[in-house]
Formats: C-alpha cells, structure tokens, sequence
C-alpha cells in the first residue's frame, strides 16, 4: 500500500491518535517541542496553513495564537475527526486537498507547515509540493517543512515497533529497516529527510533557507519566501 493510501485509508482519525497516545515520553518530547518550535515562529495577527493536518493534533495548537488556521488533509475520516477535536475553537477551516495542488489563492498565508516529516508521508513531488507553498504564501512568509534528525533514530523505529505490535503499522522488516528508513512487510515505507536533503532541494530551488535541529529530534528546513 502507498504512503499516502495508507494515511488517508489505514491510518486514520482514531487510529492515528493511538499512535500519538502510545508514544513513550521520549517521542512525546519530540512531538512537544516540534510544535513549540512552530508556535514561537506564529504571530497573533497570522492565518497559518497546515498541510496534512490529520485529525487536527496540531491545529488545536496553532489555533490558540494564530488568527485563523487552516487544515488540509486527503483522509475524509481524519476530517471528520478532527471538526469533532476541533469543537471548542472557532478560528480553523478544515478542506480535503491535495499538498501538492492547493485551491487557495496566491499570497494568502503568513506562514504553511508541513510537519511530523509530511515531506516524506505525503509521496509528492517535493518541487511542485514547495512551489505550491510559495504561491499560496505572502512575501516575507514563512514555511516550515520537518522531519527526523538521525539522532532520534532508535527511539523512532522503537515507536514504529509499537505501533506495529498495535495493528496500527505492518510488521516491521527489521532486515530491511535502517539509514531512517522504516519498512513494513505489507508495502509500507517511511522514509526521511536528511541536512543534505533539503539543502539540496532548496539549493536546486534557488530558495533562501535554513536548515535548524531542534530537541535533538526534529530536522526544520525553513524556507523565507520572497516573490519578488
């Protein structure tokens, strides 16, 4: 099964909260202080995008500084979900959408995230993802793209294990699962960008970026957008 298939079929809605909910407290710190790292880039003044927002984990977050969020995701069931999650906010819309084929207007986010490695989860063209990000963010904006810095390595495939002994994921194929790359026996793979990635990517882009590790956890290419 394809990674975005698996996401928007498999691993949906309730199903992909209990991986959040059986992470151990090392993977929550991971988790915590990747949206912290988001938050403190937010202004009070900013509409923000999120790119697969699943069953609104993160935009529960966002919305409490942002002025409005929005949340997009292929998973009609993690849709549905996340408009029950969301219920106390009132600043959010949420769409089925494609990342890489954004029904917005241009320039109409201050900043648009793509994280818990959703450059990898989402089986994209990177190019026409990120291009699709610029068009829809305003000059002086902000994207922020993650994924997993190899120093989380063994904690990460521990979480996959888990999830796997759960149901949630195939059985893990440990002979072929190393180098950030997880497989499962079922088709599934989920892969991971590296410092020498995203330069490369946004080095080919011509783009003005930044690549920062945070909590030892968490790999952020921030990408400064400027469309003149």
């Amino acid at each position: 099964m394809e990674k975005n298939e698996y996401y928007s079929k498999k691993l949906s809605a309730l199903r992909l909260k209990r991986c959040y909910d059986i992470a151990s407290p090392r993977i929550k710190q991971y988790l915590e202080a990747e949206i912290q790292f988001v938050l403190d880039q937010i202004k009070s003044t900013d509409v923000v995008l999120e790119l697969g927002c699943g069953y609104g984990r993160v935009m529960a977050r966002l919305a409490q500084i942002a002025e409005k969020v929005h949340g997009i995701d292929t998973s009609d069931e993690s849709l549905r979900f996340a408009r029950e999650f969301l219920r106390n906010e009132t600043n959010f819309e949420l769409y089925k959408m494609n990342a890489s084929s954004l029904n917005f207007k241009e320039q109409k986010f201050e900043m648009v995230i793509a994280i818990q490695n959703s450059i990898s989860v989402f089986n994209v063209d990177p190019n026409k993802l990120i291009r699709e990000c610029i068009r829809v963010t305003k000059d002086d904006g902000k994207i922020l793209l993650s994924s997993y810095s190899e120093n989380i390595w063994k904690e990460r495939l521990d979480w996959f294990i888990q999830q796997s002994k759960e149901g949630l994921l195939g059985e893990i194929d440990l002979e072929r699962t190393r180098e950030g790359i997880i497989v499962c026996k079922d088709g599934f793979k989920a892969t991971t960008y590296t410092p020498e990635d995203f330069y490369r990517l946004t080095s080919e882009m011509k783009l003005d970026a930044a690549i920062e590790e945070v909590d030892q956890s968490s790999l952020f290419c921030i990408i400064y957008v400027d469309h003149n």
